[in-house]
């Protein structure tokens, strides 16, 4: 019983791998089409038949033709020489010196002088090699490729044909009117002119010179994305940032995230999370926490506002900084609405309630100008318009110093305020204290048509009163606590500057702490991640629908 049962269960099983294979599609037989010679000769073609003069076969809709061929018919095999063309369907079309092919692998080898073509590209190199099955083409030797915008050298490469893609993976140049690309791994669209760049790559040009690890390039537009330690250089910029995007049309670029603005003629920097560039219009717009720094006598100016521009040509640039702007430098650092600053006439104008802390003396008046020496590239003077007053608090007591007037026009020595004249309708309140020991002598108070102040690192060391003076020295006793403070006295110390991270508020730096946290996460994320194709390079060659016509409706009457 249990023999008869292993017998019935052997014979199902041998009855249903028959079934298999049965079911399985043979290959296809190679097809002879035309041959103005056939024959037979074991000396020359063993077991084969010899095909001459205007040979053509046909094998699952590949049509090959050729001068002289070896029809091996056992093997499903062809060995085709002299002006041998392989031609599937209008897509693609292989031509060599000598070919191979063989029906039952569905794969073409061809070699001497071979060229591919497609409706889009001409690849020209040694051999080549065609596998059917995948519908992809490769090559091991030097290949370039033609079309219309580029032309592509490769020492290897591959070709998906259904994509019209070619994969490069060793040493790849873009040839292009207007730049060249080199790679180690880049991918080409042939239908599109799309470029995907994986790895270090560079991109020429007489404009710039462009790097990136992760980028796209849309040679016919002329449009760029790159991402992953990417840069573009000019002459005098250096553009970096976390996401660069880019036209060469109009030669702009825009940059998100950890951006960094380099100009190396004017050394200074601008960063910010968000940038947008127009080189031809000599043009740059920075947020999202922009700060422009700029070295100043050995010493880096930090100005910081909601929005920074910098317009202008190389010796003609202006910088403006809007809304909540903030700036320092070592000894000085200020606060205003807006800032417009001249590098051709090294006028820098704080717009808008400005306050500028010059050591331990607080300046406040409606309008300052900051004007620098394009010569010594050094800080020559300042001028404080309207409703001038400089306030510092006592050394050792808990009263202030003070000094009002209408102007206010001071002089630079070595980068610090030294000379100053304030003028017209002057006011003083002034502790005076002895050289030795610091000892309170009295408070000056008076009124005078002008007052001339000598300082020392942004000390007062000296204060002279010109015309109609009032006043007098005043023993501590003497001067009852209301007289001491001067009419518009509004001491701001709490707000002062007093280092380059200070320009910052604590939104400011909240979104700058989330931006560069997400940077470094989509970073990791996506490091090993190549670039994914885009809508655009997948539907390039579909044709958009058809505009339906709108339905015809006709009017109603009553």
């Amino acid at each position: 019983m249990k023999k008869s049962f292993f017998f019935i269960s052997y014979c199902l099983l041998l009855l249903s791998v028959q079934s298999i294979f049965a079911q399985a599609p043979k290959p296809k037989t190679i097809n002879i089409e035309n041959s103005d010679l056939v024959e037979i000769n074991q000396v020359l073609v063993p077991d084969g038949v010899l095909l001459t003069g205007n040979v053509k076969v046909n094998h699952d809709g590949v049509v090959l033709t050729c001068n002289k061929a070896y029809f091996f018919q056992k093997e499903n095999y062809l060995k085709a020489f002299g002006n041998v063309q392989l031609v599937q369907g209008d897509t693609l079309f292989l031509n060599s010196k000598y070919a191979e092919y063989s029906g039952n692998l569905k794969q073409a080898f061809a070699t001497g002088d071979a060229v591919m073509s497609s409706p889009d590209a001409t690849l020209r190199t040694d051999t080549i090699n065609f596998d059917r099955n995948i519908q992809q083409v490769f090559y091991n030797t030097k290949g370039t490729i033609v079309n219309k915008d580029n032309t592509l050298v490769s020492k290897s490469g591959r070709y998906f044909v259904e994509e019209k893609k070619f994969q490069f993976l060793t040493e790849v140049t873009i040839t292009n009117p207007k730049y060249v690309i080199k790679s180690n791994h880049l991918d080409y669209y042939s239908n599109s002119g799309h470029t995907y760049l994986f790895g270090p790559s560079t991109i020429t040009s007489k404009a710039n010179y462009i790097y990136t690890e992760k980028g796209f390039y849309d040679t016919k537009k002329n449009l760029a994305h790159f991402l992953r330690k990417s840069y573009i250089k000019y002459d005098d910029r250096l553009i970096e940032g976390d996401s660069l995007y880019y036209n060469r049309n109009i030669e702009f670029a825009s940059a998100t995230r950890n951006v960094k603005i380099t100009d190396s003629i004017n050394r200074g920097i601008v960063k910010g999370h968000y940038a947008e560039i127009y080189k031809l219009k000599d043009s740059m717009f920075v947020t999202k926490r922009a700060v422009a720094i700029n070295l100043v006598e050995k010493d880096s100016v930090y100005i910081h506002g909601q929005k920074l521009m910098v317009t202008g040509k190389e010796g003609e640039r202006i910088l403006r900084a809007y809304k909540n702007v903030r700036f320092y430098k070592i000894d000085m650092s200020g606060k205003c609405d807006s800032i417009h600053s001249n590098s051709k006439t090294a006028l820098t104008k704080l717009i808008g309630n400005p306050i500028l802390w010059n050591g331990e003396n607080q300046i406040t008046g409606d309008v300052m100008h900051l004007i620098g020496d394009n010569t010594t590239k050094k800080l020559d003077s300042l001028k404080v318009l309207n409703n001038t007053f400089i306030v510092s608090r006592d050394t050792l007591g808990t009263g202030f110093n003070q000094v009002k007037g209408l102007n206010l026009f001071g002089k630079f020595k070595d980068g610090k305020l030294h000379d100053v004249d304030v003028i017209k309708n002057t006011e003083v309140v002034y502790y005076m204290r002895n050289d030795d020991d610091n000892e309170l002598i009295g408070i000056n108070k008076n009124v005078s048509s002008k007052i001339n102040m000598i300082l020392e690192n942004n000390d007062i060391v000296s204060i002279t009163f010109f015309n109609n003076v009032d006043g007098d020295l005043y023993p501590e006793a003497d001067l009852p606590e209301n007289a001491r403070k001067l009419k518009g006295l509004r001491w701001r110390g709490d707000e002062r500057i007093k280092s380059k991270d200070d320009i910052f508020t604590a939104e400011d730096n909240e979104m700058n702490d989330k931006l560069i946290k997400d940077g470094k996460a989509e970073e990791a994320k996506n490091k090993d991640v190549p670039m994914k194709v885009r809508k655009e390079t997948r539907d390039y060659d579909k044709k958009k629908p058809a505009v339906k016509p709108a339905a015809k409706t006709s009017a109603k009457t009553k």
